[in-house]
């Protein structure tokens, strides 16, 4: 047996959220090993310095707005400064679960988007108010499952967003169950069956109700809906279905339909993710009209509630691109919450033949 690549699992400041890094480090135990650095403390950067990896695995938080700054930082400089290679790359990371760097990056890149309005000034911010149209989406800068998303039907909606954002308190986010996922009874039960993790659960809660977002708005255009394309690529991996709308939300309701995703719309997220380099992501779209396309969300982390993320026929697999042509193939290809696949494509990138997709 050869010598193993030695990989470096960047984690957060969620002692659970680099859980499946690890699962999926140990099922490909045969050809890598792997080590955790913290990236919140304070000895993170001699630990990386030192750490004479072949790669790095980097889990960015999602949660609160201070952690989320601090891992963009630390990340910029493991990539940009000392060179070392990561996945999610930087570019991933920058615009994952920050509205406003995305919104800013679409806009540059010429990328179709919903219109979005970002105000630090009060006054600015109202005078949009009246003179906009309605219904008007507002949002919190860090927010997964529809999280801080309203949607205003009048001006005084959109002012009382804006007073509160303005204020010295500030918008928090919301807390506590996201009852739009339905399945209730099932989610108290498995905490019943856990009881530690509802410690855990509640010190989440609490952290993202006291990082309240202050100083600053963002606005979007509504676009009606039914639901949305979630698009998702891993390596040369691409997966397609649907988020169904429940109560005008799609985000967060775990409504899937799973229906054949046109093939116009993987190659509109594969001109992206191309061109920029993207290669662990997951693209929320509206679909406006046949084939015209309008990206909502860009996520290189991102949930799973089923073991699939595409059925065509009622079979799940995945489709690849060879000749200019997409291929479907059935298989099982998002294990472990699509880790494997993320995995794979980081062995596939330090040229372990045997793990490449066929």
């Amino acid at each position: 047996m050869g010598q193993k690549h030695k990989i470096i699992i960047l984690a957060n400041e969620d002692p659970d959220d680099h859980y499946y890094w690890i699962k999926s480090c140990e099922k490909y135990s045969d050809v890598l090993q792997y080590e955790i650095i913290n990236l919140t403390h304070n000895d993170w950067l001699n630990n990386i310095i030192n750490s004479n990896a072949d790669y790095f695995l980097t889990r960015p938080p999602g949660l609160t707005a201070p952690f989320k700054q601090l891992y963009d930082e630390r990340i910029y400089i493991v990539s940009e400064v000392l060179k070392f290679p990561i996945y999610p790359n930087l570019l991933e990371i920058l615009i994952y679960e920050n509205k406003k760097m995305l919104s800013y990056w679409l806009q540059a890149n010429n990328i179709p988007h919903p219109k979005t309005w970002i105000f630090y000034h009060k006054k600015e911010a109202i005078a949009f108010l009246k003179n906009t149209n309605y219904p008007l989406v507002s949002k919190i800068n860090i927010g997964a499952s529809g999280r801080g998303v309203k949607i205003h039907d009048h001006f005084k909606g959109g002012l009382n967003y804006v007073d509160e954002i303005f204020s010295a308190r500030g918008k928090a986010a919301r807390v506590g169950p996201n009852i739009s996922k339905g399945n209730l009874a099932k989610r108290a039960f498995y905490y019943v069956q856990h009881p530690g993790q509802i410690n855990k659960r509640i010190k989440k809660h609490k952290s993202i109700s006291l990082d309240a977002q202050k100083d600053f708005a963002i606005f979007q255009e509504f676009v009606p809906h039914n639901f949305e394309w979630r698009v998702v690529r891993i390596g040369d991996s691409f997966f397609a279905h649907k988020k169904m709308v429940t109560k005008d939300k799609a985000s967060g309701t775990l409504i899937k339909g799973y229906e054949n995703p046109p093939l116009s719309i993987l190659d509109f997220v594969e001109n992206i993710t191309d061109k920029h380099s993207l290669y662990s992501q997951c693209i929320d779209i509206f679909e406006t009209q046949k084939d015209i396309y309008l990206v909502n969300e860009m996520q290189c982390m991102f949930g799973q509630s089923d073991p699939y993320q595409m059925l065509v026929d009622g079979i799940p697999g995945r489709y690849y691109k060879n000749g200019g042509s997409w291929i479907f193939e059935e298989g099982d290809f998002n294990t472990n919450k699509s880790f494997d696949l993320r995995v794979r494509s980081v062995l596939n990138v330090l040229e372990i033949n045997k793990y490449k997709s066929k």
